[in-house]
C-alpha cells in the first residue's frame, strides 16, 4: 500500500497552492499526476532510482515535471516521504532519514 506521510502531503499542498496562484486547473492536474505516479509503486516499488543523498537502496525517487518524489520501501508498504523541487539541495535529516 502506498502511504503519503504528513510532510509529503504538506509538500504536495504547498506545490498545489503555489501553482494555483496562476492556474487552479493546472495546480489540480499536477497534484493528481503526482499521486497517480506513486500509485504504481505498489506493484513496482523499485521503479525509481536510489536517492543519492541518502545512500539507502530502500529510499528512492521518481521524477515528475521539476519535482522529485522521495519514497521509502517498507515492506509491505511504500511511504511517500517528500516532494521537493529538483533544484533544491536537501539533507537526509530534512525527510527524517
Amino acid at each position: 500500500m502506498v502511504i503519503w506521510m504528513e510532510p509529503a502531503k504538506a509538500d504536495l499542498q504547498h506545490i498545489h497552492d503555489f501553482i494555483a496562484e496562476n492556474s487552479k486547473q493546472y495546480a489540480r492536474k499536477v497534484a493528481m499526476e503526482m499521486v497517480k505516479k506513486t500509485d504504481i509503486l505498489d506493484e513496482t516499488p523499485k521503479l525509481g532510482k536510489m536517492a543519492p543523498e541518502i545512500n539507502d537502496d530502500n529510499v528512492r525517487e521518481l521524477h515528475l515535471y521539476s519535482y522529485r518524489i522521495l519514497y521509502e520501501i517498507k515492506t509491505p508498504n511504500i511511504e511517500i516521504l517528500a516532494v521537493i523541487h529538483k533544484r533544491r539541495d536537501f539533507k537526509a535529516e530534512e525527510i527524517g532519514k
